[in-house]
């Protein structure tokens, strides 16, 4: 059977209905998104924290940001590895089901933007896809796209740590997703004025 037959009268959570309800209209707001997961393969593997910040007007709204530390018990059951695997952390850990709920009030209809934005954008439906939702509909900008298309390069891929030496961004022995997301938000607006983005 097509998979779009059995969803026309699916009865979706309510979180999911008030975010898909909010595209009538374009946002303003572009939210910097970034994942920590397990592995690579959104069949698999899981999202084990979130880092992410609004960026309106040109400047990064601090106070407009969301970080999540997900418990992934099932993930750390099925492959054997024990909770010292869980990101240390101070805050508060969420289920997943709770933190892609959180995630998903949070950016709302936003411009996604990240490094590598389709892996992150497919973890998350991954995770939509367990709690009975459809896939984000929101646009979605890469970062490392963006610097290719700044300088007319097809033939490779620019890793973050390349792309904050170029635009001279300062690095941090703190490695975590709300860092990268940051890192990721000074390079959005580096490029977002040279790329003419409004």
């Amino acid at each position: 059977m097509l998979d779009w037959l059995k969803n026309i009268n699916k009865e979706y959570p309510e979180f999911w209905k008030t975010y898909l309800s909010k595209f009538d209209k374009k946002s303003k707001r572009f939210v910097v998104l970034s994942t920590e997961t397990s592995g690579l393969n959104p069949i698999k593997d899981v999202i084990l924290s979130i880092g992410s910040f609004a960026v309106i007007n040109d400047s990064i709204v601090i106070g407009d940001s969301f970080e999540a530390v997900l418990l992934q018990y099932k993930f750390l059951h099925d492959n054997g590895l024990s909770n010292e695997f869980i990101v240390e952390s101070k805050m508060k850990k969420l289920s997943e089901p709770e933190a892609i709920q959180s995630l998903i009030d949070f950016i709302g209809n936003a411009v996604l933007v990240g490094h590598h934005i389709d892996f992150d954008v497919e973890m998350i439906n991954a995770a939509l896809e367990r709690l009975d939702c459809g896939r984000l509909k929101n646009e979605a900008l890469d970062v490392d796209v963006m610097y290719r298309k700044l300088q007319d390069i097809n033939d490779r891929q620019f890793s973050l740590d390349e792309l904050c030496n170029i635009y001279k961004i300062p690095k941090s022995d703190r490695n975590s997703s709300s860092e990268d997301a940051y890192k990721i938000a000074l390079l959005f607006l580096k490029l977002k004025s040279r790329l003419g983005i409004k």
